[in-house]
């Protein structure tokens, strides 16, 4: 073999090497060696068995294959996921990053000035991971589409609606529910979304958001009736439901998240790293079931992606913080 063949092999070679990394199908550190040095640690600000605990396991051993190193979870429950953060944003070893939701990101500082961290600030975006609409739910036999919301009106504050705690998103949803359809129930707050269910189930209160991996449950078996979801348009969650946008609310678009994020010392070149790693997985087929199969819909943005959506999260929420004086 002439060394010109053999020169043309080896090229042919590594650009196939370099395919194999950019579709997913080879580990990275292969291809990029220096990071990660040791194993990746992602907390968790919720207990085992949580939505972000269990999608984050989801997520760990395909993340540990495409980076040649260890994936660690470590759960740090407490503050809705902000002890959690916290401890990500102050993290200066490049090898821990956080699986978080909504407040964590966006409006946390804004309802508590008392946070240790600011979000803004203190956290790099790496990837927005999987969305869900809320479930506007009532106790069965309750009015159902755009009658139940002229019965809400109707009734004025004589309805009651249930969240699992001030300044929740699903308390913040609300408010911008009521601006936007002109209802008006008074807030009962409950130490979870369990309490908030069986509120429902006993006619305590009138109305709630809720997860549909929780609410579906219920209404599937006849002992909730489902309203509408709080997305701009129906979701492939629960593709049975409309939207409330449907039933005549307007400018409503609102949905729980589970994002990637890094503390602000994490260099860019590991978390676009990190950003196209999870966006590949997150798309797998087989990944994108399980999502599903938990109740939430597969993005798996770049940082840019997440970003945006956080601003405008942040403004929309802030806006309802500010203007409903809610502080927990």
């Amino acid at each position: 073999m002439s060394a010109l063949t053999m020169h043309a092999g080896r090229r042919r070679t590594l650009a196939a090497a370099v395919s194999l990394v950019a579709a997913g199908w080879m580990p990275a550190a292969k291809a990029q060696t220096g990071w990660p040095r040791r194993a990746l640690k992602i907390v968790v600000g919720f207990p085992g068995g949580s939505s972000p605990d269990l999608l984050a396991r989801l997520l760990a051993e395909p993340l540990a294959q495409a980076l040649g190193q260890t994936v660690i979870v470590e759960n740090r429950p407490g503050a809705s996921g902000n002890i959690a953060a916290a401890q990500v944003a102050r993290a200066t070893d490049d090898h821990t990053i956080g699986l978080m939701i909504n407040g964590n990101l966006t409006i946390a500082k804004i309802l508590n000035p008392d946070t240790p961290y600011d979000p803004l600030q203190d956290l790099t975006p790496v990837s927005l991971i999987a969305v869900a609409p809320l479930v506007l739910c009532a106790p069965a036999g309750s009015p159902v589409g755009a009658e139940f919301l002229a019965a809400a009106r109707q009734a004025g504050n004589r309805w009651n609606h249930g969240t699992p705690g001030v300044g929740t998103v699903a308390h913040l949803g609300m408010e911008l529910l009521k601006g936007r359809a002109g209802i008006a129930p008074v807030h009962v707050p409950y130490s979870g979304n369990p309490q908030v269910i069986a509120a429902l189930l006993a006619n305590q209160i009138q109305m709630a958001l809720l997860p549909p991996g929780l609410a579906m449950a219920q209404v599937r078996a006849g002992r909730l009736s489902a309203i509408g979801v709080t997305s701009a348009g129906r979701s492939s969650v629960v593709p049975e439901l409309p939207s409330l946008s449907e039933l005549g609310v307007p400018n409503l678009q609102l949905e729980i998240w589970n994002a990637v994020a890094a503390p602000n010392s994490l260099p860019k070149a590991h978390v676009n790293r990190l950003a196209t790693l999870l966006g590949g997985i997150v798309r797998r087929d087989d990944i994108r079931q399980k999502i599903l199969a938990q109740g939430w819909q597969v993005v798996g943005t770049s940082p840019e992606g997440l970003r945006r959506r956080i601003d405008t999260d942040t403004a929309a929420m802030a806006d309802a913080i500010r203007r409903n004086r809610i502080r927990p």
